[in-house]
């Protein structure tokens, strides 16, 4: 019995005894596997590229070019490569054209039948003006901006960023961003045979536009939809001044009109984002021919206007107006840019300007870093580039938001009188204009000025209001005008940050460093 027991007790021991070391040697073995894994993985990581960007725009394009001049390896995934068709993005201000000279870009203006222009042509009531970027400023380069097809733009872009060997540039739609302990290490995409790829990187660059899928897996911006731009393109058709944007305030939203090509013109109007004429059952057309027309010039423009209206009833397009604050991203291992990263009204159309100025900060905050994999020094400078960009973002933000407001015809006497106020401000053909002009071309991105002015514009409403004599009603609209002013640029003074906004060091370095020179590159 005590035999028994005492085998049976062996026999259990040396089963355990198997068990354990058969268990420890596995898991030693697949610990060992699992280490070579990751070696390996970070072996393929450390061959691969030091940055992958996602979208292939004006931003993405540019980006991609930059780093790949300082030697990085980049990858780039665009979900369309074929030539974009948009409204958007069809001027480049003359502080955006010298941007693309500082990153060695500005040949992707040519080529493309881009249009010079030497600033706005404005209309308002049967009145007429001319405002034109100034000549006589610090500004180092052609005070001039150009008009152009957009996707003709990108796609030269496209070009000179995969010229470069260390660039690579691939179609596919990127799904996912993979996360390890709160860093960004790679997106999961479908490529264009449809399979889908794990691709690393230590540095991951959101640049997929406003339409972004990826936006808040980095960052949580709010996107409001301000109004819609219904727009078409008349051929054969040259206007008497292709050198102006024609700026008319028209009731109850303003139109544009500009030569896009030698033989093209572009044509758009804004409506409320909440009573959009429909184009199936012909009101859009209606809309155009009967409520803008007619408060366009009478002569060449209204003509040209009328022309697209017919010639291009299957080609009117309709795209929204979006605004969105830039937040800050503190995720590691990940940067967002451009229309994924902030939106403004795009009445002064200086969004790309704005996304080259990102590009251009980034690039050189980003050249001393060995490598990218250090994470922490990475978000460093991340966070120093929200605050370089203040300058020339806050002041286009700012103007976009305050100009787009004032432009809204109504009823109400105060809101008229900022609109119109506006109009002669920029029509006095002083230093009004001059430094209205060079902040609007982007020349003189500097916040304070921008509040200065926008001030003595408020100033010049209730002037207005007041004359020929001041009496309670008119006192009283004044005072509303000045309340009315407060709120628009204060809320946008708070969104935007009033420290970094109105300090003028933080102004006066910017355009020393990025808006004085040529090419850097």
């Amino acid at each position: 019995m005590d035999m028994a027991f005492v085998e049976v007790c062996l026999r259990m021991l040396l089963v355990f005894v198997l068990s354990w070391t058969i268990f420890h040697v596995t898991n030693r073995k697949k610990k060992k596997a699992t280490k070579l894994a990751d070696v390996a993985t970070e072996e393929r990581r450390e061959g691969g590229p030091d940055v992958i960007i996602v979208g292939a725009g004006v931003g993405g394009s540019a980006l991609a070019y930059a780093l790949a001049k300082d030697g990085r390896r980049v990858h780039v995934i665009e979900r369309d490569m074929r030539e974009p068709v948009r409204m958007m993005g069809e001027f480049m201000q003359p502080g955006g054209r010298l941007l693309l000279s500082k990153l060695g870009l500005q040949d992707c203006l040519e080529e493309i039948d881009a249009q010079k222009s030497t600033g706005l042509r404005l209309f308002k009531d049967g009145k007429e003006t001319v405002a034109c970027f100034p000549v006589d400023t610090n500004f180092s380069y052609e005070p001039s901006g150009r008009f152009f097809h957009n996707g003709r733009f990108v796609q030269r872009l496209r070009q000179k960023a995969s010229s470069l060997p260390n660039v690579q540039l691939e179609e596919g739609t990127v799904k996912f961003l993979i996360e390890e302990k709160g860093v960004v290490k790679g997106v999961i995409y479908k490529n264009s045979a449809g399979e889908e790829i794990t691709a690393f990187a230590p540095l991951t660059v959101v640049c997929d536009g406003c339409y972004s899928n990826l936006r808040l897996s980095a960052v949580h911006n709010k996107v409001e939809v301000l109004s819609y731009f219904v727009g078409y393109v008349t051929k054969n058709t040259r206007l008497e001044d292709p050198h102006s944007m024609h700026l008319i305030f028209s009731k109850p939203l303003p139109c544009v009109v500009y030569q896009i090509t030698s033989n093209e013109v572009r044509c758009a109007a804004e409506v409320p984002a909440d009573s959009i004429p429909s184009i199936a059952n012909g009101e859009m057309v209606n809309f155009l021919k009967k409520t803008v027309a007619p408060q366009i010039p009478d002569g060449n423009l209204r003509e040209t206007f009328l022309k697209g209206v017919e010639e291009g009833l299957l080609e009117i397009k309709t795209t929204a107006t979006k605004s969105m604050s830039a937040k800050q991203c503190d995720k590691k291992g990940v940067i967002v840019l451009g229309d994924a990263f902030n939106m403004r009204h795009p009445i002064i159309a200086s969004g790309m300007m704005v996304a080259l100025s990102d590009v251009l900060i980034l690039r050189n905050l980003l050249r001393p870093v060995p490598s990218f994999s250090n994470t922490k020094k990475v978000l460093e400078l991340v966070k120093s580039f929200y605050i370089i960009r203040k300058p020339m973002s806050a002041t286009v933000n700012t103007l976009a938001h305050v100009f787009s407001e004032v432009l809204v015809a109504t009823t109400d006497e105060a809101r008229e009188g900022m609109r119109e106020s506006c109009f002669i401000y920029l029509s006095s053909g002083d230093f009004r204009t001059s430094e209205m002009m060079a902040i609007l071309g982007g020349m003189n991105p500097r916040p304070l000025s921008l509040v200065f002015h926008l001030v003595c514009i408020t100033l010049t409403a209730m002037g207005h209001l007041l004359s020929p004599f001041p009496s309670p009603r008119r006192f009283w609209h004044s005072l509303r005008v000045f309340a009315l002013a407060l709120k628009m640029l204060g809320a946008h003074l708070g969104d935007e940050g009033l420290k970094e906004m109105l300090i003028p060091t933080n102004a006066a370095s910017y355009r020393k460093s990025y808006m004085t020179t040529a090419s850097d590159c």
